[in-house]
Parts: structure tokens; sequence; C-alpha cells
């Protein structure tokens, strides 16, 4: 079974319990953020449109910066998957900056990813590639590998 399939079907049970959903407790954790974070890297817009208001209201609610930022960062994928381009690079350029201002390299990294990614549906390669060039930057300084090897794969088929 898929490595994502397994993930999100333990979130899912989690989610099922009583005390393990927002709508449930009123309370925002890990597991509703792990659901938008993994919707993110699926990509998967039910999931996204599914967890992603509550989370935010929930993260706003309880000033919790990481939270918010990251679910900035998923409207702006959700945005961009759904042709939304200027919503999705508002709220992306919001998520960047709360990600800066709490000096989360990984997440800044991730976020130049998800920039680059809006700019090749714009067909912007230029600014794609200065995106994917400051993503793959970000995961150097911190030797996060997997993401090294994803954004220079990117850059790659830039040139292809």
């Amino acid at each position: 079974m898929d490595e994502f399939v397994q993930v999100k079907a333990h979130l899912d049970m989690m989610a099922s319990k009583p005390a393990g959903i927002a709508r449930s407790t009123g309370t925002l954790n890990d597991h509703n953020y792990m659901l938008i974070d993994l919707a993110v890297w699926q990509r998967d817009e039910l999931a996204l449109r599914q967890h992603l208001p509550q989370v935010e209201e929930l993260a706003i609610r309880d000033g919790h910066i990481l939270y918010q930022a990251s679910a900035h960062r998923a409207w702006g994928v959700l945005y961009r998957l759904t042709g939304e381009y200027a919503a999705s690079e508002v709220r992306l350029t919001k998520a960047l900056e709360l990600f800066q201002g709490l000096e989360t390299r990984w997440q800044i990294g991730r976020t130049l990813f998800e920039m680059a990614e809006l700019d090749m549906a714009r067909n912007n390669v230029s600014k794609a590639r200065t995106s994917y060039r400051r993503a793959l930057a970000s995961f150097e300084e911190m030797d996060a590998v997997p993401d090294m090897m994803r954004t220079q794969a990117a850059l790659l088929s830039l040139d292809a």
C-alpha cells in the first residue's frame, strides 16, 4: 500500500474519533494540520475543501502562526488547482511571509516550490526557474534530500 494512502487512512481513522477532529472538539490539533498537509502533497482538492476552512479558522482563533501559514499555502495550492491564479499568488505570498518570520527553512522551501508550480501553470518558465532555485537553496541549507531531488528534477524538466 502506498505510504500516502496509509497515512491518509490513519488520519481519517483519527478524525472519526470524537476527540480527533476539529469540528467535533473545536480545537486545533496536529491531525487537522496533517490532513491538509497531506492533501497539499497529493493535490487532493476534495480533502482541501473538506478540511481547510476549519483548520484555518482554528489556527487564526488560536493564534497558531505555523498552522496559519500552512493554511495559506494549502489555499494557494487549491486556488492553483482550480485555475484561480491571482488568489493563489496572494495566499502563497502570505504563507512565505509568515514562514520567513518563523525562520522555518523547510516550510519556506516548500512554499517556494509551490510558487514555482504556480509560475509553471501561468507559463512563466523564467519566474518558475527562479522560484525553484530559491526552493532548492532552502532545502540545501538543511540537507532535505528528498525535497532537493524533487526540486532538481523540476529544474531539469525546464531545460528538457
